[in-house]
């Protein structure tokens, strides 16, 4: 009863349907860039006889591990690699804003979040259908197969940090392998190969049943995201004094965090969606808080933050003329004709022969 006479409805609008309009947003603007994309591989497959199309920049944000690499190689020599300077900016951009607000980017900006989210939600659905309730993994195999994205990260962490040497390094980045890293990977979906559709379906499948598969057990981008946001000074916090046990703001979250246990959310798995934030119906219980201002923080000033802070460093390459890469049409075309025989490290042994490589100053390792 004591706890029912201090109830105040929270008025606060939810901020659900802004994030959804932003993941929206994004979403388009990857398809508006695949499109460019097509166009400017559908003038490589020509040989250079059609209409030349912009490779588009923004293309770059899906190499990952080269935007990584591009990262370390400025560290240790305070030069932005010419071959993918838009993903180096767009992975210091995703860094900043996961510091910043937590592992906001996957639930506020990721395509592939967004899928999750949708083909979470439909899951959901299905389920209470079926089995009138929402399916979880038992926590006898949660806790081990969350650990697969972090020993994905660190075979990356390990492969590109201490394995290859400066010079390897700066031989991969150089390699006509990642310069056209990107067309390749293009192919890989264009031309899917039976047994990657299989891996697709199942994952599918699987995130239909266990909400969030792909990036709560396997997605290794996440789990680098999710290492950051512990130093993050945005937190949600809970004022138990308030809390009157309702325990929306836990069926809310979607990944499966206690929030109504805790009075500081303080997990990996957190991605700042801020669902159980709007789901808890007394006023100032549930709410964001910097640790360094020491102040509650308007859900719509985190909104426009996220967007604002992603594209002042995305603007920041443009301006700077650190955006699109300098390789030429006709360098893209002769690269495009060898792609077929152009190869990647797949190991540590690879890796170890491209230093010996390097340390005898080979011309090719891609052979």
């Amino acid at each position: 009863m004591k706890k029912a006479a201090k109830i105040i409805k929270n008025t606060e609008k939810p901020i659900q349907k802004y994030r959804f309009i932003i993941q929206i947003l994004f979403a388009l603007i990857c398809i508006w860039i695949g499109v460019e994309f097509y166009l400017f591989t559908t003038y490589l497959e020509s040989g250079g006889t059609t209409t030349f199309f912009e490779r588009p920049p923004g293309a770059e944000a899906f190499l990952p591990i080269s935007s990584m690499m591009s990262v370390y190689y400025f560290f240790l020599t305070g030069d932005i690699h010419s071959a993918h300077p838009a993903g180096f900016f767009i992975f210091i951009a995703i860094i900043v804003v996961s510091l910043l607000v937590g592992k906001s980017f996957c639930s506020w900006i990721c395509p592939v979040g967004l899928l999750s989210e949708l083909v979470g939600d439909f899951g959901e659905k299905v389920q209470k259908k079926l089995f009138k309730r929402k399916l979880r993994m038992p926590k006898l195999l949660d806790y081990p197969l969350r650990s697969i994205k972090y020993l994905l990260l660190g075979f990356f962490v390990f492969s590109i940090f201490f394995a290859m040497t400066n010079a390897a390094l700066k031989y991969f980045l150089d390699s006509s392998y990642n310069i056209i890293s990107d067309v390749k990977m293009y192919y890989f979906f264009a031309d899917i190969s039976r047994t990657s559709i299989i891996v697709i379906s199942v994952l599918f499948l699987l995130s239909i049943i266990i909400r969030n598969f792909w990036c709560r057990y396997l997605c290794p981008y996440g789990a680098l995201l999710g290492f950051i946001s512990f130093f993050s000074p945005t937190k949600i916090k809970r004022d138990a004094d308030k809390c009157i046990d309702c325990s929306l703001c836990t069926k809310a979250c979607p990944s499966n965090i206690n929030v109504e246990k805790v009075n500081v959310v303080f997990s990996d798995e957190c991605s700042s969606c801020l669902s159980c934030v709007d789901a808890c119906p007394v006023e100032d219980t549930l709410y964001l808080k910097s640790y360094i201002t020491k102040e509650k923080i308007n859900k719509k000033v985190i909104a426009f933050g996220i967007v604002a802070v992603y594209f002042i460093i995305l603007g920041i390459g443009m301006v700077t003329g650190n955006w699109q890469a300098p390789t030429t049409k006709e360098e893209y075309l002769m690269h495009f004709k060898n792609k077929n025989s152009i190869g990647h490290p797949r190991s540590t042994k690879d890796i170890n022969k491209l230093n010996k490589l390097t340390e005898g100053n080979a011309n090719e390792f891609n052979k």
